[in-house]
């Protein structure tokens, strides 16, 4: 799941339960959807983007929102604001989910799991509040929404979190990728998924804020554990391909021109026993079909000469036509390449097409090629 940037007032920046521990550690902090957060650590953002890939990463991403929908009817009231099966998600099993507008327009993306008693949905952190206020107004007729915007989140990522974590909560090596369990530690009630947003294994936390400090400083003390900011988490979502709402996605960009099909389940398609129902349906169904035309798709791009390409950055035919936009870009630090995501016509988002970003007045060659970049090691059993 995406984690939105949005500037923020310096004098009126809220602080998540670890921000002491951050400033202990030696964080640079920096504004980040109304939060103070750590952008990055001693290290650098080299060197902790390396380690989440070789070993364990730990980040605070308390700023995120959190929330639950109960009752009887919490799942067909939520799978009518969205494209994505809720209905028929398995006991303790996640999914990735898309509040849309009526035009079918992405409001957010977000993650829910099924937890027998309730629907637990996690939210970016930019979006929160007007994400509540949208489900609320939506649904809360039909189902309780109830903010949990006190509790803390904590991102365990990176191919040794499991031993890491299991050390503090034996059991969580029985998770697959997409599923979650609830857990104690040290009395505080735990719910974690087997989730994350850096292409790596790894695990998602929420647990009490009065809790998180300690339960953070618990896993910093395992051998295979370092802190992560929020640079190197950006580094290691776009290595994988995975969205920034407000870069990659936003109100003006629909499911299909995002390139987020799969996200999409048969069901909710034509055809599909529960087909529509949900904000936008004509016109993503009917970019689905093909029955209404694309004018724009997501594509993944290479820069064929090492120099970084970031967002907002013009795309060009080879004839000097646009084409498009780099939504995100960097130089990425596993593959050692210029990377970047952005919206080209459709006519030039097949891989291996070469178009060329224009970069402070020069021409840099870039070719569409597939996502992820760094290949996807979640732990599916």
């Amino acid at each position: 799941m995406s984690t939105s940037c949005a500037p923020c007032d310096s004098a009126a920046q809220l602080q998540t339960p670890l921000h002491a521990l951050h400033l202990e550690l030696g964080a640079r902090m920096v504004p980040f959807a109304g939060y103070s957060m750590p952008v990055q650590y001693p290290a650098g953002l080299m060197a902790e983007h390396q380690h989440s890939r070789a070993a364990a990463g730990l980040f605070d991403v308390s700023h995120m929102g959190q929330l639950t929908l109960c009752g009887p009817d919490a799942a067909a009231a939520f799978e009518s604001l969205m494209p994505v099966d809720v209905i028929g998600l398995g006991l303790n099993k996640q999914r990735y989910g898309l509040l849309l507008t009526d035009a079918g327009g992405i409001i957010d993306d977000l993650m829910f799991v099924n937890r027998g008693s309730d629907i637990f949905v996690i939210v970016n952190g930019a979006c929160k509040h007007g994400d509540l206020a949208h489900i609320a107004q939506r649904i809360g007729k039909r189902c309780s929404v109830t903010p949990q915007f006190d509790r803390a989140l904590l991102a365990l990522q990176g191919p040794q979190a499991v031993t890491a974590l299991a050390r503090l909560l034996p059991g969580v090596e029985k998770l697959v990728f997409m599923t979650g369990m609830a857990a104690t530690w040290n009395g505080a009630d735990l719910y974690l998924t087997r989730s994350g947003y850096t292409g790596e294994d790894g695990f998602e936390i929420s647990l009490p804020a009065a809790s998180a400090e300690a339960f953070a400083r618990a896993l910093l003390a395992q051998p295979e554990v370092k802190p992560v900011g929020l640079g190197a988490r950006n580094s290691l979502r776009l290595e994988a391909g995975l969205c920034l709402y407000g870069n990659d996605i936003d109100t003006t960009t629909s499911p299909v021109e995002a390139a987020l099909n799969w996200a999409m389940q048969k069901v909710r398609r034509s055809g599909g026993e529960r087909a529509g129902g949900f904000p936008g349906a004509e016109r993503v169904l009917g970019q689905l079909d093909g029955t209404v035309a694309l004018t724009r798709k997501r594509v993944g791009l290479i820069a064929l000469e090492r120099v970084p390409v970031r967002e907002h950055v013009e795309l060009q035919s080879l004839d000097g036509q646009t084409i498009g936009e780099v939504s995100s870009g960097l130089l990425g630090p596993s593959v050692d390449k210029p990377v970047a995501m952005g919206y080209v016509s459709p006519a030039f988002a097949a891989v291996g097409t070469r178009v060329n970003a224009i970069v402070r007045g020069k021409a840099v060659p870039m070719e569409v090629a597939p996502m992820p970049f760094v290949p996807n090691r979640y732990f599916r059993g």
